[in-house]
């Protein structure tokens, strides 16, 4: 008996021994497989390892095939590692020509890295075909590092074939206001982008934009053509109300409508298609002001037009004193009530004071051209102010000089256009530098615009009835001299102006004035009277108002003249 209790316990042993043993060469086995396949990839395979600390590379990543990772972000912590860390993360084979993939999370100029630990976990991409192999990663934050913080982490990303011709491939993570990065964890899980084929000019949106930006900025706006384009116009003059009768052609019964559908095009570069939702956005809770002559009032009302095609309620927009547009009353002061924004216009003839002075015997009428225009109390605390004058420096009284041109109390006997002019518009910039804000205020001015007279001046059977379509080529090559003069004064301020240089894009349209339809046909009336100087709407000052709003939708500079 004692025996086989003896045998039995040795029994158990043998078994427990056994199975230990066997347990023992199991895991060993699981061991080395996992260590065979799960091998770690040496720097000069296709696949690499890499960990760097902060935005450093390690000296030990000298394949020549580059795949370069840059994470970017605040002070932040990672898991508490000592070191940031890129892990598990497979490089396939990159054979781009440009060689640069570049991946983005950004919101609103914040990224990723503000959270607590930044992570792109299991993030797979594709194939970047460059021929330079580097395939960067950025998380960007107001141009801090990732590896500033002390451990930024990337795991298990991968990154496959991708097809785009120049190697670019940049993909962006947003969020309207607030991005995943502002929780304690950022991640990007599972996130998977597939293969991308878009060619150099198609690098991104984004990339695009700067581009386009960059090479706008550089362009020569008013070096173009006139393109006839069925889109336009981009109102009716039935949709309307705000076109007064002497630019009112269709009403006044002219029957053509090409001269409506051509838009100004630059000819290396494009400019932006006006956006009256965007303008209204822009203008928000702002007074835009307009002062100037009729000239200045043709295109007032084209961006009133232009901005009313965005207002539901046509009610929502009114003239602040009950006024009626017309030619007799010089003030205006729409409000677009949704926008907390006017649109204003003051007459003025020569941006400054016309009076009266006794000269001998007689009273008679001069400009001082030493004093501002006395609506200009008016012009503060705009936000975006459009001036010009030219027009009226052409009328015979103006051009004589003779006993005109006042300054002080003395009424010059005889003094040339050019030198009032330049007198007049040094008193203009005197007081823009003295009242304006240029961190609040846009300042433009636009240049004189052509008359198409043809036969004679307005009051000598002048005429423009014949254009119905843009000229070939521009009457004149020559630079108007108050033009120049303009860019001579203008360049002295110290607020800077923008020149809307408009006089040698309108050259082309003779089809575009009123000639005689600026009124409406009466019965048993007739004259010969033209008007070639002004604009039917729409027409040619829409042009003028997408200019102005390339460049209110562009950073204002510090060149005065463009």
């Amino acid at each position: 008996m004692e025996r086989q209790r003896s045998f039995s316990f040795k029994l158990k042993r043998l078994v427990v021994f056994s199975f230990t043993i066997s347990s023992s060469l199991f895991l060993s086995f699981c061991f080395f497989f996992s260590s065979s396949v799960f091998k770690v990839p040496t720097p000069n395979s296709n696949n690499a390892f890499l960990q760097f600390n902060r935005s450093s590379f390690i000296d030990s990543l000298k394949s020549p095939k580059v795949h370069t990772f840059s994470a970017f972000t605040k002070n932040s912590t990672v898991w508490g590692a000592k070191d940031p860390t890129l892990e598990k993360t497979h490089l396939r084979e990159s054979g781009n020509s440009s060689g640069k993939s570049s991946f983005h999370v950004f919101n609103e100029g914040k990224i990723a890295g503000e959270a607590k630990n930044p992570i792109l976990l299991g993030d797979q991409f594709g194939k970047s075909d460059n021929s330079s192999e580097k395939s960067a990663f950025h998380l960007y934050n107001e141009g801090k590092k990732l590896g500033e913080a002390q451990n930024p982490v990337l795991v298990g990303t991968q990154i496959r074939k991708s097809a785009n011709s120049t190697g670019r491939a940049i993909f962006h993570a947003f969020d309207d206001r607030k991005r995943r990065g502002e929780a304690q964890n950022t991640i990007l899980i599972d996130t998977q982008i597939k293969k991308s084929d878009h060619s150099y000019k198609e690098v991104t949106a984004s990339a695009m934009e700067k581009i386009r930006r960059k090479k706008r900025s550089r362009c020569d706006v008013y070096d173009g053509k006139w393109v006839f384009d069925e889109s336009y116009p981009l109102y009716s003059n039935s949709s309307c109300p705000f076109i007064d009768e002497g630019f009112n052609c269709q009403s006044n019964g002219r029957l053509d409508r090409e001269y409506m559908k051509w838009r100004w095009q630059p000819n290396d570069c494009d400019i932006p298609r006006f956006n009256a939702s965007k303008m209204l956005e822009l203008i928000r809770g702002k007074r835009v002001v307009f002062a100037g002559d009729s000239i200045n009032r043709n295109q007032w009302e084209s961006m009133l037009c232009l901005l009313g095609g965005a207002v539901a309620d046509p009610k929502r927009v009114y003239e602040t004193h009950g006024r009626r547009i017309t030619k007799e009353k010089g003030m205006y002061s729409f409000r677009f009530v949704d926008y907390h924004c006017t649109v204003e216009y003051y007459v003025t003839h020569f941006l400054v004071h016309e009076s009266k002075a006794r000269v001998g015997h007689k009273r008679v009428q001069t400009l001082q051209i030493d004093t501002i225009d006395r609506t200009s109390s008016r012009w503060k605390g705009a936000d975006i102010l459009i001036f010009n004058t030219a027009h009226w420096w052409t009328h015979y009284k103006t051009k004589a000089g003779v006993n005109y041109y006042q300054e002080r109390d003395e009424v010059h006997h005889h003094l040339d256009v050019s030198t009032a002019f330049r007198r007049a518009l040094t008193t203009w910039a005197s007081w823009i530098d003295q009242h304006v804000n240029p961190r609040k205020t846009r300042v433009f001015f636009r240049t004189s615009e052509p008359s198409h007279f043809r036969g004679g001046q307005w009051n000598s059977g002048g005429h423009c009835q014949e254009g119905t379509r843009p000229l070939n080529d521009t009457l004149s090559r020559n630079f108007p001299e108050k033009n120049i003069i303009t860019e001579e004064v203008v360049k002295q301020m110290k607020t800077p102006v923008t020149i809307l240089n408009i006089t040698s894009l309108s050259e082309y349209r003779i089809d575009g004035h009123p000639s005689i339809y600026g009124r409406k046909p009466r019965k048993g009336t007739s004259t010969s009277i033209q008007d070639c100087s002004h604009w039917c709407l729409p027409g040619v000052p829409d042009a003028w108002n997408e200019l102005l709003y390339f460049y209110l939708l562009s950073k204002p500079k510090t060149v005065s003249a463009e």
